[in-house]
């Protein structure tokens, strides 16, 4: 069973993902969308539009550390799961919300989840490139 912290960072990332594909509109009606297309439950909970709500309105500084630390890639070159993914982690890191290898094994978890076979260990790397940079390890 997955712990509710872990159904908010999910939630999150797909609110996110969605809010990326169509062209970065308010997150509020991306909410709405899908949760109407999910049948109401998937984000009627509190804590999924908060947090992609913060990741969102704090977008370009946070991508402006992850491709500080992705040394020789660009974010263009990212996957659009990946990319969040790292915004999700990165902010969750810089707000102390949660211990620094809980967010990192999170983030993980998500790349396990949602994103590709490689993914996974490039966004560890990456987030422990960021948490040390920040202190945080």
């Amino acid at each position: 069973m997955l712990r509710a912290e872990s159904k908010v960072r999910a939630r999150a990332l797909q609110l996110l993902y969605a809010w990326e594909v169509c062209g970065r509109p308010p997150l509020a009606g991306v909410a709405s969308a899908l949760s109407h297309c999910g049948g109401g439950e998937l984000f009627a909970a509190e804590g999924p539009e908060e947090l992609a709500s913060a990741v969102a309105s704090d977008a370009d500084r946070l991508d402006a550390e992850i491709e500080a630390a992705v040394d020789e890639w660009r974010l263009s070159r990212l996957g659009t799961v990946e990319h969040n993914i790292l915004r999700l982690a990165l902010h969750e890191l810089l707000v102390q919300t949660a211990p620094p290898r809980v967010v990192i094994n999170e983030a993980v978890r998500l790349a396990h989840w949602f994103a590709g076979l490689k993914a996974p260990a490039f966004i560890n790397g990456v987030l422990d490139a960021l948490a040390r940079r920040h202190g945080r390890l």
